[in-house]
């Protein structure tokens, strides 16, 4: 056999290594992976129901499907249930979340509705297990301190979740901190990422940063993912797919098919 072939099946064996997923804890409900998410909460696309309100929420589990939903933190450090960085797109406020008081939260309302910005305690109140939960921890400033935050919170929380995140130092500090808890890695094509640099948006896409995580499954774009090798080889070694965000207007059959769970709104699967 020839050094260059050696050296080929070298770097594969490599590449194997580094996109390797993490070991599923023995614990872990299959539920998780038997259902469709909610993307934010049942929310309607005429906005009468809100993004990651608890309306949704509430709708949400009537309808018996799971939830995913996006936490950060206010100024003085709670948990919310919130998107965006700033205010501006859901409640009219130019102002950034993680700049907010708790207690000015009953101040804004969403999509000018009577729902206003619900606490992740809250939240996990009113689910009490009933559905599972995708939990996306957001890219914020003092991103350390919101696992730590939202850890504690979770630790006492009896139904069934997982979290996910676009920062693989997110993912990490489960893995580092809370390896019983299931994660995941968000990703999708190194051209749908904004705002950060090529080299990281390419380490991202091609689920290179597994290496310092070891994610349990991935959650990636759905229009990104299809012939993808890294996402085919990361499933033959044990890891789950989570396809996001297919919507009332895409191919639901074909996605469904490709992952092994969905997170989808504007329409019922």
């Amino acid at each position: 056999m020839s050094y260059f072939l050696l050296a080929l099946i070298a770097l594969f064996l490599l590449y194997l290594f580094i996109i390797s997923p993490g070991v599923l804890p023995g614990h872990t409900d299959p539920a998780l992976w038997e259902i469709s998410y909610a993307h934010r909460g049942l929310h309607e696309k005429d906005k009468s129901v809100p993004e990651n309100s608890m309306a949704a929420f509430r709708k949400a589990v009537e309808a018996g499907y799971g939830i995913e939903l996006d936490i950060n933190q206010t100024a003085d450090g709670k948990v919310v249930v919130f998107h965006d960085d700033d205010l501006l797109r859901v409640c009219g406020v130019d102002k950034l979340i993680t700049q907010c008081l708790s207690t000015e939260l009953t101040d804004y309302r969403l999509e000018n509705t009577e729902q206003t910005i619900p606490f992740l305690a809250e939240v996990l109140k009113l689910v009490d297990g009933q559905v599972p939960l995708i939990i996306e921890l957001k890219n914020t400033k003092d991103w350390q301190q919101l696992c730590v935050k939202a850890s504690h919170l979770l630790d006492d929380y009896v139904g069934s979740y997982c979290i996910e995140s676009f920062h693989p130092g997110i993912v990490s500090w489960f893995y580092k901190n809370k390896p019983g808890v299931i994660r995941g890695q968000l990703s999708a094509g190194h051209q749908s990422f904004d705002g950060i640099p090529r080299w990281q948006s390419l380490l991202i896409a091609s689920i290179m940063t597994n290496v310092i995580s070891r994610p349990h499954f991935i959650a990636y774009k759905h229009q990104d993912a299809h012939h993808r090798l890294s996402l085919w080889l990361f499933r033959q070694l044990g890891g789950k797919l989570i396809g996001w965000t297919v919507r009332d207007d895409d191919e639901t059959v074909g996605r469904i098919k490709f992952f092994d769970v969905i997170i989808f709104e504007f329409f019922r699967p």
